[in-house]
């Protein structure tokens, strides 16, 4: 690897400086997922990345995932994980998995790592305040009827942001684990892809940002697709190259995008400091989605 001259390093700060000032003091909510939360490198440079968002005026907030370590506790217990359309089936038992993984250890791995690194990170879930108000959701099934039960999972009734805002506000990076309540206080299962769209329309966040384990979205011959409009989106969903995992990611993109977040993007998690590159230079490393 060629040495990186103390000039390259000024030119590379001086390239920033146009992004710098451009989301300076604006909302970006990230959605991490995917190999960015398992391999060790990784992880250390998406907490570093985070912090240092914040440290030149940006105020990320973060929605993270958890779908393999929720996994690996369920294979332990000799669980098997069920997914329809995307989405966990979630009995009482997964759903104490899910609040213990998601609510326990994920979480505070996260504000760990984004506090060892000069960050003041505060660790949330739906719960705290209940602001995050859920419904249970059924699926459709192939006549267009709602009659899938999945358990005990969530879909968006209301996000309260104003904890959210408060500690953005004392220059707190928000961590949040997308469990939500139901009118009844029963905790329920949210995609966090949806909890992230959602936020990011209530904090009129500038970007969402949804981290995942491939370049973005692809075509059928697997080509990367850097921009999409709500119009390509549909023909995608029709003609089935958008499907499982990607459908709520997708969905909730969109949502975001027409409910005025500037700009979404899909990048690819496995690419160091890959929120760096989407954020702060004019090489994004995914998928971009606009309304129009």
């Amino acid at each position: 690897m060629p040495e990186i001259t103390p000039q390259i390093k000024a030119e590379i700060l001086s390239e920033a400086l146009p992004y710098i000032q451009r989301f300076l003091d604006k909302t970006i909510v990230i959605k991490y997922g995917g190999n960015a939360m398992i391999d060790e490198e990784l992880k250390d440079g998406f907490a570093s990345d985070v912090v240092l968002l914040k440290l030149v005026g940006m105020n990320p907030v973060v929605v993270h995932g958890g779908g393999p370590q929720i996994n690996d506790l369920l294979d332990r217990i000799g669980k098997k994980g069920e997914f329809i359309q995307g989405m966990r089936v979630t009995d009482a038992e997964t759903m104490d998995v899910v609040e213990m993984v998601l609510g326990g250890h994920v979480n505070k791995e996260i504000v760990s790592l984004i506090n060892k690194h000069g960050g003041k990170a505060v660790g949330l879930t739906g719960q705290d305040g209940h602001f995050i108000r859920a419904r249970k959701m059924m699926l459709k099934d192939n006549m267009g009827e709602n009659n899938i039960d999945i358990g005990q999972v969530g879909e968006i009734q209301s996000i309260d942001p104003s904890i959210v805002l408060h500690l953005d506000a004392a220059d707190f990076i928000p961590v949040i684990a997308p469990i939500g309540v139901d009118a009844t206080g029963e905790s329920l299962n949210i995609n966090a892809d949806l909890v992230a769209g959602k936020l990011a329309e209530v904090l009129k966040a500038e970007k969402l940002i949804l981290m995942t384990n491939t370049p973005g979205v692809l075509d059928k011959e697997g080509t990367l697709l850097t921009k999409l409009t709500a119009r390509r989106i549909d023909e995608l969903f029709a003609d089935g190259t958008i499907s499982g995992g990607m459908l709520p990611k997708i969905a909730s993109a969109l949502d975001a995008a027409k409910s005025g977040v500037n700009a979404v993007h899909i990048i690819d998690g496995r690419v160091k400091h890959a929120l760096l590159l989407e954020v702060l230079t004019e090489q994004g490393v995914g998928t971009m989605i606009r309304a129009k």
